[in-house]
């Protein structure tokens, strides 16, 4: 001891005693907590269990595994898998070293049980995680132990679908995927990669379905599912690879030759989809102005409703104009005959189709009763008392700043136009400083009853203006425009990139997206000729994603499984497409080259697999927020 030590050992032993001469010298020494050393960047190991793994006849149902230390057990009613699938929830329960599970449902005879723990298990402190823990016993003679493995991802975009029940049936029925839970089960992790282990010889079906009621069946509309066409029959082959023991970052230590055994197929890929099937049906209608109401429904309309009077004198006579919304899941009906809007309360009969409890689509008959309330007018200065109210047409245009050379024009008007000409409008072009008139075309969306768009072929670098004279524009209820001007300018030619894809290997009707860095896509071009153009880009990062649209209809379709029907074909090329200023670029693309699971670029992959890196040890601040007392030692 020092001197220091000397003489603070009679004072720990005067007031605490002998048995605490060690804890008042370190304290006296004013020592810190340990700084440094190993740190734990190993994952609890197995040490016993209850019965042994892979251990056959047994009849219990309990099971016990020890680990050589602390552990824990992330999210264990989400994460542990069990298969065949259990009824009845199993207890986990997490005591210091040890996982105890019970299952509840009676153990099936002559049957191999697994318990797939994923990546759930870690010590209590590190967090290191156990990878594709696992634990099987049998309750016959034999342990079953093949295993079937792949990939399964969203059939509409390739991302990894997490956290997805994968089952397998031996009755190889299609009913059997609606009416019976499965055989053998396993979860995707967070790469949406599975494993279904301790599979039986045999033939089997292979399914994905995002269990809504836990049940293991598809028998609830919205789960989303996946399906492979062919049966898969699990074997396997013995094979050797190569281990490297590392010396350091650079330097190898040791090459060794592993035997070991080889599952197939372990390359399966599985697109998810949900299938069209919600319920049609009406709901709650709205007046939204007097000369106007909005019917809802909670799914897209194939065709629209039939809407008529209750009251006789304006039954047959039009007195509206029929406006659907985008996405056709509600319909404007702007009131056209004054006599109509000026009620309180319009009385209609609506015909539509509506869904059944088959979910089959049927005539349907409501009465409706809109009311419409007028808001209270606000008070009027004397000043204004004796001026007529004038309400201008409201209306929004693109047309002002910066225009794309591609872009169109647009007028988006409050309410229905009537009579609205080409000639109501002025485009003019600026050229050298004279403004001088242009032709273009103004026709209505084909979409949007309220939009009017105006056609023109843009110069690259030219400066435009558009006017409109006041009470020009009219709209059916007779609200009249004020003066309108604005001008705009188009980018000039060396401003923009091009991007040609020549596509190789589909010979088929197709498509292409060009998506921006969020996966959204910004423009759409169909395959012609073996490839696509993608002209006039400003600068920027994009990707590309090709549909393979079978029936032509200009979009991305989901599949139906009782028609066998799968979803259509989506390909993501694996490449960045950096777009400069006066650049063309020309690439070749094989959409099937890659597999899917490895053509999404992960910078625009939203479900990106967890960091399971340990974190590194902070030497130099460790122990600080233990070192209680630098001063001194405990204070007695």
């Amino acid at each position: 001891m020092n001197e220091r030590m000397k003489a603070c050992v009679p004072y720990v032993m005067k007031r605490l005693g002998l048995g605490l001469l060690i804890g008042g010298a370190v304290a006296c020494a004013n020592m810190a907590g340990p700084n440094g050393g190993p740190y734990d960047e190993k994952p609890p190991r197995f040490v016993s269990s209850t019965p042994l793994p892979q251990q056959t006849n047994y009849k219990g149902r309990r099971v016990e595994i020890v680990f050589d230390e602390l552990i824990q057990v992330d999210k264990p009613s989400q994460n542990v898998v069990i298969a065949p699938p259990q009824k009845e929830l199993p207890s986990i329960q997490i005591v210091g070293r040890k996982i105890r599970v019970e299952l509840k449902d009676t153990l099936k005879p002559n049957t191999t049980y697994t318990i797939d723990f994923g990546h759930a298990i870690s010590d209590n402190n590190e967090k290191n995680p156990i990878g594709h823990f696992s634990f099987a016993f049998s309750t016959g003679n034999v342990i079953d132990s093949l295993e079937v493995g792949g990939v399964l991802l969203n059939a509409e975009n390739l991302e990894p679908m997490t956290d997805v029940v994968v089952g397998l049936h031996a009755n190889p029925s299609d009913t059997a995927f609606t009416r019976l839970p499965f055989d053998r089960t396993s979860k995707t992790d967070d790469r949406g990669r599975f494993t279904i282990r301790n599979i039986a010889t045999g033939t089997y079906r292979l399914y994905a379905l995002a269990d809504a009621n836990r049940d293991y069946r598809f028998d609830q509309p919205g789960e989303a599912i996946a399906f492979l066409d062919s049966t898969v029959t699990p074997t396997f082959r013995f094979a050797t690879r190569q281990d490297t023991t590392w010396k350091d970052s650079v330097t190898v230590d040791t090459i060794r030759t592993v035997h070991y055994t080889h599952f197939l197929p372990d390359d399966v890929t599985l697109r998810l989809f949900k299938e069209v099937t919600q319920r049609q049906y009406m709901l709650r209608p709205g007046r939204d102005r007097a000369d106007l109401f909005t019917l809802h429904f909670n799914a897209p309309l194939d065709s629209l409703p039939t809407v008529s009077l209750l009251d006789g004198a304006r039954r047959n006579a039009p007195w509206f104009l029929t406006q659907p919304m985008a996405g056709r899941t509600a319909v404007r009906y702007w009131i056209t005959d004054s006599a109509v809007w000026a009620r309180d309360t319009v009385h209609l009969r609506v015909d539509y189709l509506k869904s059944d409890s088959t979910n089959t689509l049927r005539p349907q008959t409501d009465t409706l009763h809109l009311v419409w309330r007028k808001p209270r007018a606000r008070r009027k200065s004397k000043d204004s008392e004796n001026k007529p109210e004038r309400r201008p047409l409201v209306f929004q245009s693109n047309a002002s700043g910066m225009v794309e050379v591609t872009d169109t024009v647009s007028f988006l008007f409050e309410e229905p136009m009537t009579d609205l000409r080409r000639e109501d409008f002025r485009l003019e072009q600026q050229v050298d400083t004279v403004w001088t008139p242009v032709e273009f075309a103004l026709e209505q969306d084909s979409m949007d009853l309220l939009k009017y768009n105006l056609r023109h072929a843009w110069a690259y670098g030219a400066n435009y203006r558009i006017a409109v004279d006041s009470a020009r524009l009219r709209s059916i209820y007779g609200h009249t425009n004020d003066a309108y001007e604005s001008a705009f300018s188009i980018r000039k030619r060396e401003d923009y990139g091009h991007l040609y894809i020549n596509i190789d290997g589909i010979d088929t009707t197709a498509f292409v997206e060009l998506l921006n860095t969020s996966d959204e896509p910004l423009r759409r071009v169909r395959v012609k000729d073996g490839g696509v153009l993608f002209a006039n880009l400003q600068p920027a990062t994009y990707y590309a994603r090709l549909t393979v649209d079978t029936n032509a209809n200009d979009r991305w379709d989901t599949g139906d499984y009782a028609t066998h029907r799968q979803p259509e074909m989506v390909y993501y090329s694996p490449k960045e497409y950096v777009i400069r200023a006066n650049w063309e670029i020309e690439e070749t693309w094989a959409p099937r080259a890659l597999p899917l699971d490895r053509q999404k670029p992960i910078a625009i992959t939203k479900n990106k697999p967890k960091d399971e890196t340990p974190k590194k040890r902070n030497y130099k601040d460790e122990g600080r927020s233990g070192d209680r007392n630098r001063s001194g030692g405990f204070p007695f």
